[in-house]
């Protein structure tokens, strides 16, 4: 007989069969020694179903148009821009009047910073979230959100929210009642009757915050109890060990996906699980708990991805993309936050090979299903993670040396220093601190405006155009902050306003400049240039299907220390990107970057024809260039 169910039940069905035992398996890792797998599965059928069924009929036939193209996200028409709703539009249901100015830059993501409900009063920059279902009151409704999104899909722009996954808000309805005594609540958060076992696992754990919320724990008189706070006071750790909390957390995720997210930023994922003796970050609970995640998002909301929010170090960051067991089945995307501190040494050093080195030794040069998120800066601090093993390397270098090195000069201390940024979380027993900046002050620019030096304006803007098209070509999907394409500078504005005085990272946050943004095509000065210069270097990746991120990007040894290139080995032709890290001209024999005797090469940004392959390349100061063979 026919099958007569609505092919809405089969295809849930169908996906049920192709993601539950990838999901199925990764929980009975974490859960299978403290509870009954077979009965939490059932709950999350029966959770996954509902969700189903209540997703609106225009997402529905996204997921099946990404069920046929499910490497969508990886393609080099892909190209991310960064915002704060407030800052970029003022309230949510101003955004899409800038929709044709985003498709202008040839934007085909945007994250919209985090607008979810946050608590009252300092809220980490709304990371602190007092209410998933919610949307910022200052910035609109969860209406607003609806009609934004689906706005912006009509324009191919997929939405990105924030999801955090580490902690809630203390003031979130779970963490009230956990607060007023209820049991079930209480097991959502990490509660102990007394300081013993906090003092026991402070022995091994870090502090994020050094400066404005030492510790890891903090002591409640009310409750008197103790709380896990790895961030802040008042942002309460989720107990994960709690198979409550996973089903919790994911139905979130699905009711956010049901109001039109398209990609889920997994904030702090790397904190999730907690051990004694550890660090408690990056442990392999996080991988199962994040496979688990997005495979059930793949039977529920296949239209959805997952982008995860681990800024550490490079023997950590690989395994958020899937290795061994997790290949392919956790996020589709992580920040390169490896790449974005190895552009800042090399440009302060004048000197790549520890670049390459890092990105060649401890980075594969493709993953299954699954890209980078590569960029330059972005709302938060560069914490500089030089591994003291990769500095030891390049002796006399050592990895304090190095970042008391890069700190220095992009706070504007070293002599000769381009850059004014200013030191963030100083650790007065390490001496390791962090820096603040946006793009363009980092670059030089807010100082050779100050100086009224052309030359020096010239430089920061080739600095700044040079580091977009190495995000652009490096291998997955570029991210530009809002208004690094117009150069925007520091916002020392901050500093006067109580709300946000006591976090140095708005000084990176200004607001839009849409007087210099909108006259970017025809605007003079070095706003147009960069506006000009970014969508031209956006636009040709779009071109060029060697910059999908499907494509493995492989680091050349060149032995030049000035340069950094890699090769993108297409099915038809292999792109070679090449970037000029000094403010000198700087040449290289077409034999060190691998290119073919006799064959003519075009610059693929330029489109002229550059050299035959046994010539030498030359380029300008911070000079960029992408090599094809040419045709």
């Amino acid at each position: 007989m026919a099958d007569t169910r609505p092919i809405t039940d089969t295809l849930f069905d169908l996906r049920w069969q192709r993601s539950a035992p990838d999901m199925t398996a990764a929980l009975a890792r974490v859960y299978g020694e403290n509870c009954d797998i077979d009965r939490l599965t059932a709950r999350l059928r029966a959770l996954l179903l509902e969700k189903w069924q209540a997703r609106p009929r225009d997402l529905r036939a996204l997921d099946l148009a990404r069920d046929v193209m499910p490497d969508w996200f990886l393609s080099q028409q892909m190209v991310g821009y960064v915002f704060y709703i407030d800052r970029f539009a003022g309230r949510l249901k101003d955004v899409p009047k800038h929709i044709p100015y985003l498709q202008k830059l040839g934007v085909t993501y945007a994250h919209f910073m985090p607008c979810l409900k946050p608590r009252p009063g300092d809220s980490d920059g709304g990371y602190a979230v007092m209410d998933y279902g919610a949307i910022n009151p200052a910035l609109g409704t969860m209406a607003d959100f609806r009609r934004v999104t689906k706005q912006m899909r009509a324009a191919g722009i997929s939405t990105c929210i924030d999801m955090v996954l580490n902690h809630t808000a203390k003031e979130h309805e779970w963490a009230e009642k956990a607060r007023a005594g209820d049991p079930h609540y209480r097991a959502f958060y990490r509660i102990f009757d007394d300081a013993t076992l906090p003092r026991q696992y402070e022995q091994s754990l870090v502090e994020v915050f050094p400066n404005q919320a030492p510790g890891n724990f903090t002591f409640y008189p009310d409750m008197d109890k103790w709380v896990w706070t790895t961030f802040n006071e008042y942002q309460w750790d989720l107990n994960w060990e709690n198979p409550e909390v996973f089903l919790a957390i994911l139905a979130v995720i699905l009711d956010l996906a049901n109001n039109g997210a398209e990609v889920m930023r997994l904030d702090a994922v790397a904190f999730m699980w907690k051990r004694m003796g550890t660090n408690c970050q990056n442990l392999p609970e996080v991988h199962d708990l994040l496979q688990a995640i997005v495979q059930a998002t793949r039977i529920a909301a296949p239209g959805v991805v997952h982008k995860a929010e681990a800024i550490v170090g490079p023997r950590d960051l690989v395994p958020y993309l899937g290795q061994g067991r997790h290949a392919g089945r956790v996020s589709q995307f992580a920040y390169h936050n490896n790449l974005m501190v190895q552009f800042w040494s090399s440009l302060a050093a004048r000197d790549t090979r520890m670049m390459a080195d890092v990105l060649a030794r401890h980075f594969p040069e493709n993953f299954r299903r699954a890209g980078w998120a590569t960029y330059i800066r972005c709302h938060d601090d560069i914490g500089w993670a030089i591994d003291d093993g990769d500095a030891a390397r390049f002796a006399p270098i050592t990895g304090p040396g190095h970042r008391r090195f890069l700190a220095d000069f992009y706070a504007g201390r070293f002599p000769g220093s381009f850059a004014r940024g200013a030191d963030f979380q100083v650790n007065e027993e390490t001496g390791d601190k962090r820096t603040n900046g946006t793009f363009a002050s980092l670059a030089g620019l807010e100082a050779a405006l100050a100086a009224g030096d052309p030359g020096q304006v010239d430089l920061a803007v080739n600095r700044i155009l040079m580091g977009h098209a190495l995000i652009a070509s490096f291998g997955g999907m570029p991210l530009i902050y809002m208004g690094d394409e117009i150069g925007l500078t520091n916002d020392h504005s901050y500093a006067r306003d109580p709300d946000l005085a006591e976090d140095g990272r708005w000084m990176q946050r200004p607001a839009m400049d849409w007087v210099a943004a909108t006259g970017g095509e025809t605007a003079e000065g070095p706003a147009g240039w960069i506006w000009r210069g970014t969508r031209h270097i956006l636009a040709r990746r779009k071109a060029l299907p060697q910059l999908a991120g499907s494509v493995p990007t492989r680091i050349l040894q060149t032995g030049h220390p000035a340069l950094f290139a890699v090769q993108r080995p297409g099915d038809d032709a292999t792109l070679t990107a090449v970037f000029n890290f000094t403010e000198h001209r700087q040449a290289i024999d077409g034999i060190n970057l691998g290119l073919q005797e006799g064959q003519w090469y075009i610059d693929a940004l330029t489109k002229r024809p550059l050299l035959q392959g046994q010539d030498r390349l030359d380029l300008p100061p911070y000079g960029r260039v992408w090599l094809l063979p040419a045709t």
